[in-house]
This record gives structure tokens, C-alpha cells and sequence, in this order.
């Protein structure tokens, strides 16, 4: 029996799960399908911040800084459990830019952030030696606040809080071929279902372009695939604060507490293929020579002890640079220019602080194409868990190369291993209990 669903989205990153729970808390029945485990690419590569984007006001890019700035207020209230407020020092002892401009970058950071709970910016005192120490040069600076993020675990989250609204969340399941037929979409996956949606989410990541060519659809928006690699090594400082390292490429990089280690990340390196999320030599090299320039304590390749690399969707604007490429999100909708064909909503770029809101206007835009008035429904609702008690570390890429499971890692939550028969019976449309996440058996 084909089963029919409101909202068929593609892919279990950051921004398809937001969507699946702004969908499904909106009264929609909705099925996610992920080729591979949720947060299985770049969701799980990022640097692990919640924050404005402090570099992208060098680039005039107001919006997206104002966006993001509100959107980490509401993640540090919604999930506790996984964010934590952060102090950042910027050294401005041989930088590149000049004091006036950081300070007034800063400022301008405060304000477009409203009313905030974490801590504004300020300038290095003299008492500030847990932050001058660790430095060559540390005297003259800046201290101001973002939060790190357990970023899997956030995406997990996303898709437990939509799961247990009722949507269905098939992971290691994969969209094989999908056909407009009228005011639907026809689909095949790959535990072999066949299933019909009245819309169609691309919010496939670095492979959002890959899809559209299966899918035979020309988006007039592209997307430029930039690979942005981390290394951890022995810590460089104690202290619970981060650095963020101003380069003579006018690029920054942070340096970030890491269970028990010093996160240094990140590189922009344009790549031809999603599957060329592998750090390369060059990248250690030039990481390590980052840390090196500010630091006291040198460090080595030989001192790296794991990696990770992710390769970022971004949308094309034309920049030059990898580095100047905004990091603002494009959702095209594409209804073959007639009101009575089946959507498709393919999303292009994006960071993961802002997935919250990128999934609130994916519903703006694709509810008058289903009959319904999207609702605001997460602006102030909290994650699961997010009264109970931190969840353990989550351990990424080893020096072995090993790599934990975002699923597994959540505190308390395991997959049901559902078959096909149970899980269809469970998750039909007219039924608004939660639906198992599933995993073909």
C-alpha cells in the first residue's frame, strides 16, 4: 500500500531535521529520509559555535549577523544541555585590521544582538592574565561572547522533538526516484516503499545540486562546495574562554576548549565533491602555523590527535573567495510555474545557527502551496532534555579514525530497529502519534 505524506524531505542534516519538526509542529505529516545516520556530514563537521558571525561584518552582511545574533539567544535558552556561553579573546597585537574597526565591529556586534543574556565585549585589562598568558603578544585585545554547541547532538535533537510530534524519521534509507505526478510527488525509496508527497524538501546539503540533476529541475540558484577542516591537539591554555586568531590572509581561526584538548579550525578550501571531506597536509600545516603565530606553546603536525573535515553547501553569489562566500541561506521554490503542481523546496546554503529560522520560512513559503497558514511554533520551545542533566561528550573522529554515531550519542535514546510492517502501520498520516525512527532491518 503506497503511503502518502504532507511533506517528504531529503536529507537529515541540520537544516532537514529543523524543517521536520517546524513541519510536524505545524500539523503536517512529514517523512524525513536520510541516505546515510543523522548529522552523518557536515551537521557533525562544523566548528561548534552558535554565534553572529563576527568576520561576516566585514562583509557588510548586517542581515545574516542580526539573524543569527537573535537566533543563539533562543538556542542557549531552548537547549542549555548542549550550548554553553563562551568568551572569545581576539588579540590585536599584529593584526590586520586596526583597532578602531575591531572595537567598532564589536560594538556593532552588541547592538544588532538587542537584548541578550551573555556577556558583551570589552576590552584585555590587566587583570586578564588567564586570557594574556597563553599569548605571545596578548596585552591589547578584545574579549566578547558566542556558545558552543554539541552540533550532532542538536541535530538529533531536532529530529527527536519532531519525532515525537508525530513525524517519521527514516534513517540509512535513501530517495531513489521521485516523479511529479500532478498535485503530488511519486517516490521510490530504498527499503523499497513506494510513497506519495504533496511537497518535496531538497535539503540535502553539499548534494542539494546532485538531487536537482536526478530530479530533472534547473534552479536558477547554485551552490559552491568549500571543505572546512579541524584539528585537536594537546591544550595550548587553561580556562574555559576560546581565541579567535586574526591571519595575514585576513582570515580568522579559532581555538577552542575540547574534551580536555584545544579545537583549532577552520580552513576554506573549494572542493568538486561532497565526498572530499578529507583533511590534507597543506591544511594541518597551515592550522598549526595559525596557533603557532599566537601562542606561546608551538605545536606540530605530529601533535595533531584527530580531525575532522565537513564540506559546507554554500550558496554561490559570486565571491571570489572561498573565505567572502556569504553564509545566508536561498530557498527556491519551484512549482513549474503552475499553482496546482506538486512543490519542490530545495535549500542552498546555511549555518546551523540559524537552521531554526531557515526551517520557519521553508513553512512561510511552501504553506500557501499546501492550504495552510504556518504557524511559529519553536521560537520559544525547548529541545528535549533540556531540563535534565548534561549529556556526556560525544567523540568524534580518533586518531584511528573511528567515528561515534550522532544517534547513538544522544543520552538516554536508542533507534527502534523497526521493520518495514510495523513502521508503516505507525506512521500513517492519520495518526498523530509519534512514529518510530527507523532503520531497514
Amino acid at each position: 500500500m503506497t503511503q502518502s505524506y504532507d511533506i517528504l524531505i531529503v536529507g537529515g542534516g541540520i537544516n532537514g531535521a529543523a524543517i521536520a519538526r517546524e513541519a510536524t509542529l505545524n500539523g503536517l505529516s512529514v517523512l524525513l529520509v536520510e541516505k546515510g545516520d543523522l548529522a552523518g556530514a557536515t551537521s557533525s563537521a562544523s566548528t561548534k559555535l552558535i554565534h553572529g558571525g563576527l568576520r561576516y561584518l566585514e562583509y557588510y552582511d548586517f542581515k545574516l549577523v542580526a539573524e543569527a545574533l537573535r537566533e543563539r539567544e533562543r538556542l542557549v535558552k531552548a537547549a542549555p544541555h548542549i550550548i554553553r556561553p563562551m568568551r572569545f579573546v581576539l588579540p590585536q597585537e599584529n593584526a590586520v585590521r586596526p583597532w578602531w574597526m575591531v572595537r567598532l565591529g564589536l560594538y556593532l556586534y552588541d547592538f544588532l544582538g538587542g537584548r541578550m543574556t551573555l556577556k558583551r565585549s570589552r576590552g584585555l585589562r590587566k587583570a586578564d592574565t588567564a586570557y594574556t598568558a597563553p599569548l605571545k603578544n596578548g596585552a591589547r585585545g578584545f574579549v566578547y561572547s558566542d556558545a558552543f554547541v554539541d552540533d550532532s547532538r542538536l541535530t538529533v535533537l531536532n529530529a527527536m522533538d519532531a519525532h515525537n510530534a508525530g513525524a517519521e524519521i527514516a534513517v540509512r534509507t535513501e530517495l531513489v526516484t521521485a516523479r511529479r505526478d500532478g498535485a503530488v510527488w511519486r517516490a521510490t525509496l530504498s527499503d523499497g516503499r513506494d510513497i506519495t508527497a504533496r511537497a518535496l524538501v531538497n535539503a540535502a546539503g553539499p548534494w542539494v545540486a546532485e538531487l536537482l540533476g536526478r530530479l530533472g529541475i534547473n534552479a536558477s540558484a547554485g551552490v559552491r562546495l568549500v571543505k572546512g577542516s579541524h584539528i585537536v591537539v594537546p591544550k595550548l591554555y587553561e580556562g574555559d574562554h576560546a581565541y579567535i586568531l586574526q591571519l595575514a590572509d585576513r582570515r580568522i581561526v579559532f581555538a577552542i576548549p575540547y574534551q580536555g584538548q584545544t579545537e583549532i579550525g577552520t580552513t576554506d578550501v573549494p572542493v568538486d565533491r561532497p565526498e572530499d571531506a578529507v583533511i590534507d597536509d597543506g591544511e594541518i600545516a597551515y592550522l598549526c602555523d595559525a596557533a603557532n603565530q599566537h601562542f606561546t606553546r608551538q605545536i606540530t603536525p605530529a601533535d595533531v590527535t584527530s580531525t575532522w573535515s565537513g564540506v559546507r553547501p554554500l550558496y554561490d553569489d559570486g565571491a571570489s573567495e572561498a573565505k567572502a562566500i556569504t553564509r545566508d541561506y536561498v530557498l527556491e521554490l519551484d512549482t513549474l510555474g503552475d499553482t496546482g503542481a506538486a512543490p519542490l523546496l530545495s535549500v542552498f546554503g546555511g549555518k546551523i545557527t540559524t537552521a531554526r529560522h531557515l526551517a520557519e520560512e521553508v513553512l512561510e513559503k511552501i504553506a500557501p502551496t499546501l492550504g495552510i497558514t504556518a504557524r511559529q511554533t519553536t521560537r520559544d520551545r525547548a529541545f528535549p532534555g533540556a531540563a535534565s542533566r548534561p549529556l556526556r561528550p560525544i567523540w568524534h573522529r580518533s586518531a584511528s579514525g573511528g567515528r561515534s554515531s550522532a544517534m547513538r550519542a544522544a543520552t538516554g535514546w536508542r533507534m527502534p530497529m523497526a521493520r518495514c510492517s510495523t513502521r508503516c502501520s505507525q506512521a500513517s498520516p492519520t495518526k498523530r502519534a509519534s512514529a518510530p525512527i527507523s532503520v531497514p532491518g
